[in-house]
């Protein structure tokens, strides 16, 4: 463990606040470099096997192996895309039959709002024209940042796989760099740093990957099961979205309805769908989770959810994505690093018991307040002990 010089409490922690202060900083002002080199370096250490597995086993010169490793990685990537693509063709075919069921739909939410508002049809029409015209005119002041979003992800396709191809080639060079950087008796916790993100990352990623297609495998099958159309889109949708923890199942939901009343007038579909949505994440939440994705990255929950939600104001989707890994890797870095080592344990998902509901298990959050308990009476003991010890007269 790397140990500090030791400074009062106060200007360690003034320190620590500062040095988090300026990461998020740092973040926000240069997001459109550093997180697609994030995106890349996390995709570098999902593709080193199998870099190592054609060197190794194929004897591929190492630039072919990792050119190869990336190809592959785009291949799979392109094919989500093509079939999502393919999908929504097929949806547009059915444009006249989706207009037909909105058209439905929307008209009897009218006659519900006449009904309990008294609000007549004429006038809700009024309303409406008057928002979509608002509407319009605030798009046509944000189609110049819609462009350059869409021209920054264009350019982050094309620079994120180059990235990650160089990252895999000149691995060796960054930890030879990053070695040169410190003393000799800290070399020991810079490799294990190194060796705990690896396999922390690694173990996520993996396992974040096969819980996409579980879950997408569940959600399709639920929807085909209740007769809901695009079944398979939206399952795919849903295992992808749900790469977002918390916050992409929601959106898959909201998607999965939406797409639900626009290609059915029965309003019973909708309930199939929250019933399907509700199942799967409850054996996400309960089973997957726990025995699919990497026990590894123990961060709690109430930090990945501030994580995921400060990533999200900082660059979108992708903060999003990348949250939990970088909370992951700081979290490593902390518990190795003495005067980080309580912020380390405060990101921690350290529950020493479990508590029985049924034949669930479930996380027992008051277990933490035996050891504070404990930690006090024994301080307490101590104090009486040299009170004692302070009233006893000095008989030389």
């Amino acid at each position: 463990m790397i140990k500090s010089n030791q400074k009062p409490f106060n200007a360690r922690l003034a320190y620590t606040l500062l040095g988090i202060s300026l990461i998020i900083i740092i973040l926000y002002v240069g997001q459109h470099l550093i997180f697609p080199l994030l995106l890349a370096l996390l995709l570098s250490i999902l593709l080193r096997p199998i870099v190592s597995f054609l060197c190794n086993k194929w004897r591929f010169p190492h630039v072919i192996a990792a050119a190869v490793a990336v190809l592959l990685c785009i291949l799979f990537l392109s094919g989500i895309v093509f079939f999502i693509s393919w999908q929504v063709g097929d949806i547009a075919n059915d444009w006249v039959k989706i207009k037909s069921n909105v058209d439905i739909h929307f008209h009897n939410i009218q006659v519900w709002i006449k009904l309990k508002f008294n609000l007549s049809l004429k006038e809700q029409n009024i309303y409406i024209k008057e928002a979509t015209e608002r509407s319009i005119n605030k798009n046509s002041s944000m189609m110049g940042n819609t462009l350059n979003s869409f021209t920054d992800a264009l350019v982050s396709m094309v620079i994120i796989p180059i990235y990650t191809f160089l990252f895999l080639i000149y691995r060796v060079l960054l930890i030879n760099f990053l070695s040169k950087l410190f003393k000799a008796e800290h070399q020991h916790t810079l490799f294990d740093i190194l060796l705990n993100v690896k396999i922390a990352i690694r173990s996520f990623l993996v396992g974040l990957l096969t819980e996409m297609l579980i879950v997408a495998s569940l959600t399709s099958l639920g929807y085909f099961i209740i007769g809901a159309q695009y079944a398979l889109l939206l399952g795919v949708i849903t295992g992808i979205l749900n790469l977002i923890p918390y916050v992409g199942i929601t959106l898959a939901g909201l998607l999965s309805i939406i797409a639900t009343l626009t290609g059915s007038t029965d309003l019973s579909m909708v309930l199939g769908v929250l019933i399907v949505n509700i199942v799967v994440q409850f054996l996400d939440n309960n089973f997957l989770v726990p025995l699919v994705v990497s026990s590894k990255v123990k961060v709690n929950a109430l930090v990945s959810l501030v994580g995921i939600l400060a990533g999200g104001a900082i660059a979108g989707v992708a903060g999003m994505f990348l949250a939990i890994p970088i909370i992951a890797i700081l979290k490593v870095i902390f518990d190795r690093i003495d005067f980080l080592e309580p912020w380390g344990y405060l990101m921690g998902d350290n529950l020493p018991k479990t508590s029985n509901w049924g034949k669930i298990k479930l996380p027992s959050f008051n277990a933490g307040d035996e050891i504070v308990h404990k930690t006090s009476l024994d301080q307490s003991k101590k104090d009486e002990n040299g009170e004692k010890e302070n009233n006893i007269p000095n008989k030389s």
